[in-house]
């Protein structure tokens, strides 16, 4: 099993010198560099990592900061041989038509929220780095996290990584964990279902309490052998969240994690493997408007 222990934080960055070591040095937290040693480690850092959260209701059983805690606490454990610089979160963010009106919700507009996304995109690519990494945990930011990358990729040579951190694992994975309605393909998934609630759980003892929230059996989609996108209001039963919550437990959360931080790292080991893409435009000698 790989070491969690490792971190650079505020226990074990206190050294006589903030100058990067020759070795990886896995995730830093950039805003602790000082400003005078913030070159060589971005000379040094093989990638960026910028966590996707949000603000917003999952239920009474689970804090607001679900999303950040899933987002940020996965990206800290992350190991391999590589150096991160670790920015702060993204939080403020959209957030869908069923959690907007929530208490706590804090939800930007879409189209400020893209905008946003793509000026910090900007800052750190614009800082020096090719690869970026933005691990998400909030389903709003996907949209946004894909258009904002294609729009800054047409500025910077950039190679961006979007990972949602819940497909890391998959149902087979967690097979027997979660309890389901007949049909249900997918059990203990959903937006404050016992899936996520048992991960903050893990990553945030004493966070997560089940026995304040009704149980929701969730709303099956609609059968379909093909990929679709479903949108709506408030898909009853609803209270912000949906799903057997009581099956969530710090035991299961842990397993959840472990298979989710070893398959993320697996998928960055692949992504640095790959070379890098070139500038922005069309190559010279290639068709200029060749591509899907």
């Amino acid at each position: 099993m790989r070491n969690r222990q490792r971190e650079m934080g505020p226990e074990s960055a206190a050294a006589p010198s903030w100058a990067p070591p020759e070795g990886p040095a896995c995730v830093v937290p950039i805003h602790r560099i000082p400003g005078g040693h913030l070159e060589a480690w971005i000379a040094r850092a093989d990638f960026a990592l910028l966590p996707l959260a949000s603000l917003e209701w999952h239920g009474p059983h689970m804090p607001l900061g679900t999303d950040l805690i899933l987002a940020e606490g996965l990206a800290r454990r992350l190991r391999g041989d590589f150096t991160a610089l670790l920015y702060p979160p993204f939080t403020y963010t959209a957030c869908p038509g069923k959690t907007r009106h929530y208490p706590g919700t804090v939800a930007l507009r879409a189209e400020v929220a893209l905008a946003a996304l793509c000026d910090v995109l900007r800052g750190i690519l614009g800082a020096g780095f090719v690869r970026v990494m933005m691990l998400n945990a909030h389903d709003a930011n996907m949209a946004i996290g894909r258009a904002a990358a294609e729009a800054v990729s047409g500025e910077f040579r950039a190679s961006i990584l979007l990972v949602n951190w819940w497909q890391m694992v998959t149902t087979e994975e967690t097979a027997g964990m979660f309890r389901a309605e007949a049909g249900d393909g997918r059990p203990g998934r959903g937006h404050g279902g016992p899936f996520e609630a048992a991960a903050t759980a893990a990553l945030d003892p004493g966070s997560v309490d089940p026995a304040l929230a009704a149980e929701l059996p969730p709303r099956r989609p609609p059968a379909a052998e093909r990929p679709f996108v479903l949108v709506e209001s408030h898909p009853s039963p609803w209270a912000g969240y949906a799903g057997f919550v009581r099956d969530a437990t710090e035991a299961k959360g842990r397993v959840i994690v472990e298979r989710a931080t070893r398959h993320l790292e697996d998928l960055v080991a692949a992504w640095l493997r790959a070379p890098l893409p070139d500038e922005p435009g069309p190559r010279r000698g290639g068709p200029a408007g060749a591509g899907g």
